[in-house]
C-alpha cells in the first residue's frame, strides 16, 4: 500500500510492495489537526514518531514575548524525527501551517520495524540524514546569504521536495506559507519580506497566486539562490539500490 511516508523513502531506498505495506501496517489512523494549532508541545514525551499525511507543518522554537524561529517546514511524507522515541523530552515545538493530517509510528513499533527489515532501517537512517544536512543548509542561509537568495533558496527547496513525492506541477507547486511564516523561517521582519517577494517578482523569477508558487525562471532562481539540490540526496531509483547492495552482508 503506497503511503505519503513509503513515497518519501523510496527517494532513498528503493521499497518492494512488502515493505510499503509493512510502513502502512505501522502507522495508525491519521487524526486532523487544524491550522495553527500545536501537533505536539515542547517538553513533551515522545513515545511515538508523528509523520505528516497531508497539509504542511513546521517545528519551531518560541520565546515567552511570542518571538518565533521555524526551524524546519514538513511536507507530507516527512517524520517529525524518526528516532524521537529514544529522548525523554521533546526540544521543540511541532505546529500545523495548514490543515494537516498526522499519523503516528509507536517507538515500539519503528523498533521491530527497523530490525525486521534492513531496507527500511536503512531508508529511516538516509531520511534522518537528509534532514541533518537542509538543518546545516538552512544554517548557511541565515548565516551567510542575503535576504533575497534566503527567500529564493527555501523557494527552491521546498519546489524540489515536493516534486520528490509527487506534489510539484512542472514548475508549479503549493505555497500556503504566509509572509509571518517566511519571516519567522528565514530570520526576518515580515516588512522586509515584503519588499524581498517583490523584488523576485520584478525579476521574473517567480509568481505567487492563489497559494500556488510558479517558478517563471527556474534557473535563475537557482543562480540567484546558489542551490545545489545535492544536500537533498534525493537519489535515483539506481544509485539508491547500488548503495543498499554495498552494505547488505
Amino acid at each position: 500500500m503506497e503511503t505519503p511516508l513509503s513515497r518519501k523513502l523510496k527517494n532513498f531506498v528503493p521499497l518492494t510492495t512488502a515493505d510499503r505495506d509493512m510502513l502502512a501496517e505501522v502507522l495508525e489512523p491519521s487524526r486532523l489537526i487544524e491550522p495553527r494549532a500545536d501537533i505536539v508541545e515542547e517538553g513533551e514525551d515522545p513515545r511515538g514518531v508523528n509523520v505528516v499525511m497531508s497539509g504542511w507543518a513546521c517545528r519551531y522554537r518560541q520565546f515567552e514575548d511570542g518571538r518565533r524561529q521555524i526551524i524546519s517546514i514538513l511536507l507530507p511524507g516527512d517524520c517529525c524525527d524518526p528516532h524521537i522515541y529514544l529522548l525523554d523530552r521533546r526540544d521543540h515545538a511541532i505546529g500545523a501551517l495548514t490543515p494537516v493530517a498526522i499519523a503516528r509510528i509507536p517507538g515500539t513499533a519503528m523498533v521491530e520495524l527497523k530490525s525486521r527489515n534492513p531496507s527500511l532501517d536503512l531508508a529511516f537512517h538516509r531520511e534522518e540524514l537528509a534532514c541533518a544536512a537542509i538543518q546545516r543548509e538552512w544554517t548557511v542561509s541565515l548565516g551567510r546569504r542575503s535576504g533575497v537568495e534566503r527567500l529564493a533558496h527555501l523557494f527552491c527547496e521546498l519546489h524540489a521536495r515536493l516534486a520528490a513525492v509527487g506534489l510539484a506541477d512542472g514548475t508549479n507547486c503549493p505555497m500556503p506559507l504566509t509572509q509571518p511564516d517566511l519571516a519567522d523561517a528565514l530570520g526576518q521582519t515580515t516588512v522586509h519580506i515584503n519588499r524581498t517577494l517583490q523584488d523576485v517578482r520584478a525579476a521574473g523569477l517567480l509568481s505567487l497566486k492563489g497559494r500556488r508558487l510558479t517558478l517563471l525562471d527556474p534557473e535563475g532562481l537557482r543562480r540567484l539562490a546558489k542551490f545545489d539540490p545535492s544536500y537533498l540526496h534525493l537519489r535515483s531509483a539506481r544509485d539508491a539500490a547500488r548503495g543498499l547492495e554495498a552494505i547488505r552482508p
